[in-house]
Parts: C-alpha cells; structure tokens; sequence
C-alpha cells in the first residue's frame, strides 16, 4: 500500500527572536510562502513570542507550535507551561525530546514519555525527537539506538492515530554543527525506526506517521532529502531563522513534493 504523507515543513527557533522580531518574521513568511502548496508548514517560537506569532499568522496556511511542555495540566512547577496553555494559544504541535533538552536539561527516556503522553492527551501533536551521538554511529549502533528511543517514548501510550504524531530522526552529531547526515543515513535509520514502530502499533500506523530528518538542514540539501519515500519533511533550526532560507526550504519541499504527485 502506497501512503499519501503530506510533507512537512517545521522551523525550531529555539531561544531566538522578541514578540516583536517573531510577528515581524511571521508576517514575512506569510507573504512568501504564498502559493507554496503541498508542503504542511509550521514555526515553533519561543513561550514569550507564541502570542504575537499566532495573531499574525490567524487565519493563514502556516501554523505554529511550541518548543517544550511539561507532562501535568497545572500544579507548582515554577517555570513550566502546560498542555492546555498551549492549546489555548492555538498551538498545533509541540516539539518533545530534543537533544538539546535532554543534554542540558537532563530530560530522561520516561519524563519525555510523561510529555508525549501529555501531549496527545490535549490534543497537541508532539514531534518526538531522537537522534544518536557521534561515538554511536561510529560504533555501527544508530539504527538499535534509535529504536531504543522510539520504544521508550511511545511505550504504554496505546494505539496512536498516525495523525497526531511526527517522529523526527535527528542524530546528535548534525545539530548545529554544521555537519549534515547523507539522506541513505537518515533513510537507513528511519526505515528502522518504520520497522519498530510496526512492532509496536501496527503496520498501517507505521505507514502513515510522518518522520522528519534534522540537523544542520539548509536550502541547497532539501531537494536531497525530500526526494527520499522514506522522508516526509524536515525540522529545521539555525536556517529557520532567516526568512530568505527557510522560504527557500519550504520550496524546494514543494518543489519536490510537485513531482511526486
């Protein structure tokens, strides 16, 4: 059976930008990526500039996400943001187990299985993060690792509607570093990561759930990676920031998307 995915396109800001450079950047965006079809485009800004983000980009094709949750509805936990905080900012999805969490913040395999959880249960779509370290691929182990990832992250979860998750490969090594995966290493891992989820779900589930490859992504490898079955978008962080290179993305996802169809 032949799954129709529709790509996807998402820009991490991480700690970057105001209210005030976030609306203007999204009022940017809106206007050029108009008539870019085909491509699901989303930025994810941080807490503070959410607001401003979502007032500007109400009512058009982009949506928005954010960055982190906390797995509790409410309660004292003093700098954190909840599921239905976001939800009520219009927030589509929201980006869990990034490495940059897990290294500096210590998030473990169980708090970010907490997340997901907590995610899909008010009703945010989380883009679960996962990657392996350089000594790891060095060692031939990415693919077992990442596996791994996925099952600590999606265990006693239930059924899931493939819909509501986004699982993006992102190998440690390639974030920020300017170092980028060749597309059969991205694909050869998540071919692995298809083959767990099937385990773990089912076949059709595996099917249908998008993943996104990571790292150091930039306008002249998007047409490489997108040209992949296996690839259904990309996350993007330091090439989201510039307008210019991340409109430049979502075109030649859409570009490449256009062939496909």
């Amino acid at each position: 059976m032949k799954y129709n995915r529709i790509p996807l396109v998402a820009g991490n800001w991480k700690m970057y930008k105001t209210p005030a450079e976030a609306k203007q950047f999204a009022r940017l965006l809106r206007e050029k990526a108009q008539g870019l079809g085909g491509v699901e485009v989303i930025v994810c800004p941080p807490f503070p500039a959410l607001p401003a983000v979502a007032t500007e980009l109400a009512g058009s094709r982009i949506g928005w996400g954010a960055q982190n949750m906390h797995w509790a509805p409410e309660g004292a936990y003093t700098g954190e943001v909840s599921g239905p905080m976001l939800q009520a900012l219009g927030c589509r999805y929201v980006i869990l187990g990034h490495s940059e969490r897990r290294r500096h913040f210590g998030e473990t395999d169980e708090q970010i299985r907490q997340k997901l959880e907590a995610a899909l249960t008010y009703g945010l779509r989380p883009i679960f993060c996962l990657g392996e370290d350089l000594s790891i691929r060095e060692a031939g182990g990415a693919e077992a690792f990442c596996r791994r990832q996925l099952q600590a992250g999606l265990s006693g979860l239930g059924t899931i509607n493939p819909a509501d998750l986004v699982v993006a490969y992102e190998p440690v090594w390639a974030i920020g570093t300017g170092k980028t995966a060749t597309p059969a290493d991205a694909v050869a891992v998540i071919k692995a990561l298809r083959e767990e989820l099937a385990d773990l779900q089912n076949e059709a589930v595996a099917g249908q759930v998008r993943f996104l490859y990571g790292g150091s992504v930039k306008p002249e490898l998007i047409g490489s990676f997108m040209q992949e079955e296996e690839i259904d978008g990309v996350l993007v962080g330091g090439a989201s920031l510039n307008v210019d290179s991340f409109t430049a993305i979502i075109r030649g996802a859409a570009e490449v998307r256009g062939q496909r169809d």
